[in-house]
């Protein structure tokens, strides 16, 4: 298949995308309809996304086969030629608040009214009655029990599941819009992206005493001979698998016994001599690397 046959046959072949929104929510998800083959138009503000500044690396790699362009909406002219690119679109993704679109004309009553057919996705902080209270991962992952208090996170969870759904919700009006032609609006809260990632935390799947949390001694991280290694053998073919291999058999009935057993075991070889271990034997573990590590792999 060419490169140009396989644009055509993205599920979003033929979508245009407009984004006004800056940060790490929008951006990820449009780099998401990107990848899914949709056209998308970055439109930045006169100082630039935030995100170029921390983390230019990340901004480049979120906006690859992308179009920028930077319009100053405050003005006549900017608000021209954004006029212009959402008469040809498909969808407008922002994350201002409510207040600051209302004022640039881009709410979406003002937004459909001269452009019926346009779709339109707003991330926001909070929703409802508290529109207006100013927040970020940082603040909504503390609101929802999901920050240790005594480390930073070290990915910005709420903002990225608030990426996952707007793109999902682009999806969503486009499937509306495709119905009666008329354009569609949803609004994704990264507040509430955080409320749903707290719940495994809420009903006890996790936490300390839960079985995803270290409780299950076949679900948790062990010291190596050098780092540590990650073990997720949860079912059953691989519970039992992992036992006769290292020979555990005999404590593999009584989970703290099993737990002290396979941390003696894991001792005794390096965290990647087990990885490489475990993929011999078909076997969910890995050795735990840095971010940094990670990447480079």
């Amino acid at each position: 298949m060419t490169a140009e046959h396989a644009a055509r046959a993205a599920p979003l072949a033929g979508v245009r995308v407009v984004t006004i929104a800056v940060n790490l929510p929008g951006p990820v998800a449009a780099a998401r309809l990107v990848s899914l083959g949709a056209a998308v138009t970055s439109v930045l503000p006169p100082a630039g996304d935030p995100l170029q500044g921390a983390a230019p690396s990340y901004f480049d790699a979120l906006h690859v086969r992308q179009r920028l362009l930077t319009l100053d909406l405050r003005q006549d002219a900017g608000r021209r030629e954004l006029e212009a690119l959402l008469a040809d679109a498909d969808v407008l993704l922002t994350s201002h608040r409510a207040r600051t679109l209302a004022k640039l004309g881009l709410a979406f009553a003002d937004v459909s009214a001269r452009h019926a057919h346009l779709c339109q996705v707003d991330i926001v902080g909070h929703g409802a009655g508290d529109a207006d209270v100013p927040g970020h991962d940082l603040t909504y992952q503390a609101a929802t029990g999901l920050l240790d208090p005594q480390r930073m996170p070290v990915a910005p969870y709420a903002d990225l599941a608030a990426a996952e759904q707007a793109s999902t919700a682009v999806l969503a009006t486009l499937l509306a819009r495709s119905r009666d032609g008329a354009g569609a609006r949803i609004e994704v809260a990264i507040a509430a992206a955080a409320e749903q990632l707290a719940m495994p935390l809420q009903h006890g799947l996790t936490g300390a005493h839960g079985p995803l949390g270290g409780a299950h001694p076949l679900y948790a991280v062990y010291p190596a001979s050098e780092g540590h290694v990650a073990l997720a053998a949860l079912e059953p073919h691989f519970s039992a698998r992992l036992v006769q291999l290292l020979e555990l058999e005999d404590v593999a009935a009584d989970p703290p016994r099993l737990g002290r057993a396979l941390a003696e075991s894991f001792c005794t070889r390096t965290a990647e001599a087990w990885e490489a271990w475990a993929r011999a034997h078909d076997l969910p573990l890995a050795a735990v690397r840095t971010s940094r590590a990670a990447a480079e792999r």
